[in-house]
């Protein structure tokens, strides 16, 4: 059988910032450092980084006083950092940069008397936290129906933001959407959108032209795992998510010549390897990449975790 690995696929530079920031914590401070929600939706990462010392709680009231706490790579509300402040909490932020551009893009348009408009899955914690990081109301659509649900005249001065998870591709249409309804829009160049949501995604349509089957590695409530399953359908091919080989249903695979393999921006390439080992077990394969965009960002790490 011959597998093709999607290129990019896994890690991106936030989240290699993220778990940096939370292994680097406990080599400086020691077990344990508290992480507010998990660092990146991925079961495999939290439970290694809970092997290194690190608990994870959803509440900052389950941190103890002074106890050295971790903000996740989604970001955290205004009202979350304030709290932090007031139990005089040493917080390490571990938001990602594209996100909290998102916020400060946010603030700005807000700061020029425009009705906030963000693109977005609701109860995403990225999305919570950016509507709670902007001083004033905040209108979520998460589909072209909602853009029409609007309760705002169409006359009014509208910006719009974008959840990171979310690529060109996926918000195009509701932009679309926004520019019809609305006589005075603004919004973020489109060069502002995550590049590494728009490049797994690319790179699976690259993908679907060559395989029968494509598996994406990623966990289930990571969002930007779940929308490149959806892209591998939209795309015509057999497509599905597993966390790791264990999940490989050999009934998949039944008739298929080639398999393709990508991973969410959260998972971590030890799993893809997995996928490909549960793969031999079924049979003799062959393994390439396709060619595809090369990523060498790096974000930098907070001042106090630096070595200097």
């Amino acid at each position: 059988m011959q597998i093709y690995l999607a290129q990019p696929r896994g890690f991106c530079a936030g989240v290699v910032r993220a778990i940096e920031i939370v292994e680097r914590a406990l080599e400086k401070y020691g077990r344990p450092v508290y992480v507010r929600h998990e660092i990146v939706h991925n079961k495999y990462v939290v439970e290694s980084l809970k092997a290194k010392g690190a608990i994870f709680v959803e509440d900052l009231s389950e941190v103890p006083p002074r106890a050295v706490t971790v903000f996740s790579a989604h970001g955290v509300a205004r009202s979350v950092e304030e709290e932090a402040a007031a139990r005089g909490l040493p917080v390490l932020n571990a938001t990602c940069p594209l996100v909290t551009k998102v916020h400060n893009q946010g603030k700005r348009y807000m700061s020029k008397g425009r009705t906030l408009v963000l693109i977005g899955h609701a109860g995403h914690p990225e999305v919570e936290g950016t509507m709670g990081q902007v001083p004033g109301p905040v209108h979520l659509v998460q589909n072209v129906a909602d853009v029409a649900a609007l309760p705002l005249p169409s006359d009014t001065p509208v910006a719009y933001i974008t959840q990171t998870t979310l690529s060109v591709d996926d918000t195009k249409d509701i932009i679309s959407a926004l520019q019809a309804r609305f006589t005075d829009l603004q919004g973020p160049d489109i060069r502002d959108i995550c590049y590494a949501t728009q490049n797994r995604q690319s790179a699976v349509w690259d993908l679907s032209k060559l395989v029968d089957v494509i598996l994406v590695v990623g966990a289930a409530n990571s969002s930007n795992s779940n929308r490149l399953r959806e892209i591998g359908t939209e795309a015509g091919v057999a497509s599905y998510l597993v966390a790791d080989g264990s999940e490989l249903n050999p009934e998949w695979l039944k008739g298929a010549r080639a398999v393709g393999i990508t991973a969410g921006a959260s998972a971590p390439e030890v799993l893809v390897d997995d996928v490909i080992e549960a793969l031999r077990r079924i049979g003799p394969v062959e393994v390439a990449v396709v060619p595809g965009r090369e990523e060498n960002i790096e974000f930098r790490l907070p001042a106090e975790l630096v070595a200097g």
